[in-house]
C-alpha cells in the first residue's frame, strides 16, 4: 500500500473515516454482494462494528473450526445475521495428513515444500537465496518436521470459498499490515482485479487503534482476552506461539486437559520440544 507507515500513524479518528470510505467502495461496487469475515476475535469485531453502522444487511459468516476457545464460539453466537460454517476436514486429520502449524505460515510453508519436493528449482529458491523466499537459518533444523501452512486453508479459506461460490458474496477480512511481513505486502485495502478478490478495511490499522477503538466504544469482548490471552483463533495453533514461550499452550493445559490429551496424543508437545531448540541454539550463538 502506498505510504502504509504514514497512514499509520494518523489518528483514530481519520482512520475510522478511511476505513468507512473503503467499506463503502466495496459495498457499491459489487452491489451490496459482500461479506465479513467472522472470528469473533477482536479485529473481526472492531470490523463489524464499524460495518454494521453502515449496513446492517451485510452478512457475518463465521467458521467453526472445531478449534476454537468455547467462550469464543458462544461470544459469536451473540451478534445476529451470522451464518455458521464448518470444514470437511478437521484440525487433527490436517495435522495427520500435512502438519503442524508452526513458527509463521511463511516459514512453514518453505518447510512443508521442502520435505516433499525434489525438484532443484525450489531447493535453491528455499536455501540457497538470500531474503524473502528463503527458509530462515534459525528453522532449518525443523527440516524433516511434520510441519505444513496447509491448516489455514482445509479449515478457514476452503469453507469461505464454497460459501462465496455459493453466494457470490465477496469478503472483508479483519487483518492488518502490522500483523506479518505478508500481510504488509498486500498492495491496497481493495483487491478487486485477481482470483479472489477481497477487501481489508483496517490494513493500515495498528495493535493500538484495535484497543482505542474497542475502549473508545466500550466493546464486550470475548472471554479469552480477559483470561489473559492476546489472541484467539484455533486453539493449538502454534504460529507465533514461541513468541511468549507457549504460554497459550500452557493455559489451555491448564483450563481444557481433555482437549491437551488430545494434543499429546498427536505429537504436539514434541513439536514445541523443537521449537524451543532452534529458539536456544539461535540465543545461544548470539553469545
Amino acid at each position: 500500500m502506498h505510504n502504509i507507515k504514514q497512514m499509520q500513524s494518523l489518528p483514530l479518528s481519520a482512520k475510522i473515516r478511511m476505513t468507512e470510505l473503503r467499506i463503502r467502495q466495496w459495498y457499491e461496487y459489487w452491489d451490496g454482494e459482500v461479506y465479513l469475515s467472522f472470528s469473533g476475535g477482536k479485529d473481526s469485531q472492531v470490523l463489524l462494528h464499524i460495518l454494521r453502522g453502515l449496513y446492517h444487511d451485510v452478512p457475518a459468516v463465521f467458521v467453526n473450526t472445531g478449534m476454537e476457545f468455547p467462550s469464543i464460539v458462544k461470544h459469536v453466537k451473540e451478534f445476529d445475521n451470522v451464518v455458521w460454517l464448518k470444514p470437511k476436514m478437521s484440525f487433527w486429520r490436517v495435522i495427520e495428513k500435512y502438519g503442524w502449524p508452526a513458527v509463521s505460515k511463511e516459514q512453514s510453508q518453505f518447510i512443508h515444500e521442502l520435505n516433499r519436493t525434489k525438484a532443484e528449482y525450489i531447493i535453491n529458491r528455499r536455501l540457497n537465496r538470500k531474503g524473502l523466499g528463503t527458509l530462515s537459518l534459525k528453522w532449518r533444523p525443523l527440516l524433516g518436521s511434520p510441519i505444513s501452512h496447509k491448516c489455514c486453508h482445509y479449515l478457514k479459506k476452503e469453507p469461505a470459498r464454497r460459501y462465496e461460490k455459493l453466494t457470490g458474496r465477496y469478503p472483508m477480512l479483519g487483518i492488518m499490515a502490522a500483523e506479518s511481513k505478508m500481510r504488509a505486502q498486500r498492495p491496497q485495502c481493495n483487491i478487486i482485479d485477481g482470483k479472489h478478490p477481497s477487501s481489508a478495511p483496517l490494513l493500515f490499522w495498528t495493535e493500538s487503534d484495535i484497543w482505542e477503538y474497542v475502549k473508545l466504544h466500550n466493546l464486550k469482548l470475548a472471554p479469552p482476552y480477559y483470561e489473559g490471552e492476546k489472541r484467539t483463533g484455533c486453539m493449538f495453533c502454534l504460529f507465533g506461539a514461541h513468541y511468549d514461550n507457549f504460554q497459550r499452550v500452557a493455559s489451555i493445559k491448564e483450563k481444557y486437559p481433555p482437549l491437551y490429551k488430545v494434543f499429546q496424543k498427536y505429537g504436539g508437545e514434541e513439536m514445541i520440544e523443537k521449537i524451543k531448540a532452534c529458539c536456544n541454539t539461535k540465543k545461544k550463538g548470539r553469545k
